[in-house]
């Protein structure tokens, strides 16, 4: 009886992945799977299961070897503003490098709307890149927000401008369109640095001087009114 056939498991995990970042999930067989993996079909059943269950492996694979990286990149930065910049710096480079776009915001689009599993699992995914925005934005002096509900919805709306950003770069968006998307995305924390202070009171109306007093009028009277002299009959 033969050995069985022995491979390496993170690299053909690693074409797997490229599958399916490429093609997507549907568009992916079996066959283009233990093709790239330059194995047979028995040994990818075997060693990682069905397509659905390989395809969840990858899910993960990528968001250690990508997303997470990032986010420990950023809560390591003695500054956030700077970690945030570094972020979107790295991210639009690396978008302009590789056409693929995202595999979780791709898959967001492809996958989550017909499969609840994977739509919590790539939710979760998400979940943490904003967190890692939340963490950041946490960090910065007292008095930049005015409560955590704000720090929490900057973290989402920076969220939503990587999601922007990986979307146009498999598009085939330019360097400047992704630039102006990562720019907008760190002033959103560079106007947050600059503390939050009362906006100054309305200035006050000067009041409307008093007519003067007829000297010959009654103590008491009305002033008289405001009209227009009335011509002489």
């Amino acid at each position: 009886m033969g050995r069985p056939r022995t491979f390496d498991q993170p690299a053909a995990l690693a074409a797997a992945m490229d599958q399916f970042w490429r093609r997507g999930y549907e568009a992916t067989s079996v066959r283009d799977l233990a093709g790239a993996m330059s194995i047979t079909g028995a040994s990818l059943y075997n060693a990682f299961g069905d397509k659905r269950s390989l395809f969840r492996r990858c899910l993960h694979a990528y968001v250690d070897t990508y997303a997470r990286k990032r986010i420990a990149e950023l809560d390591a930065s003695d500054d956030p503003i700077r970690g945030i910049r570094a972020f979107f710096d790295d991210l639009v480079e690396a978008s302009l490098r590789d056409r693929r776009g995202c595999l979780l915001v791709n898959s967001a689009m492809e996958v989550a709307p017909w499969d609840a599993e994977f739509a919590t699992l790539i939710e979760q995914c998400l979940l943490e890149i904003e967190d890692g925005f939340y963490r950041a934005l946490k960090r910065l002096p007292k008095g930049s927000f005015q409560g955590s509900r704000d720090i929490r919805a900057t973290a989402r709306l920076m969220l939503s401008a990587v999601i922007a950003l990986r979307v146009l770069a498999r598009a085939g968006g330019d360097g400047d369109r992704l630039r102006s998307v990562a720019k907008s995305a760190i002033a959103l924390a560079e106007r947050s640095h600059t503390p939050w202070t009362t906006a100054s009171p309305a200035r006050r109306r000067r009041p409307r001087p008093s007519p003067p007093l007829d000297a010959d009028a009654p103590w008491g009277s009305p002033p008289p009114a405001h009209s227009e002299a009335q011509p002489k009959i």
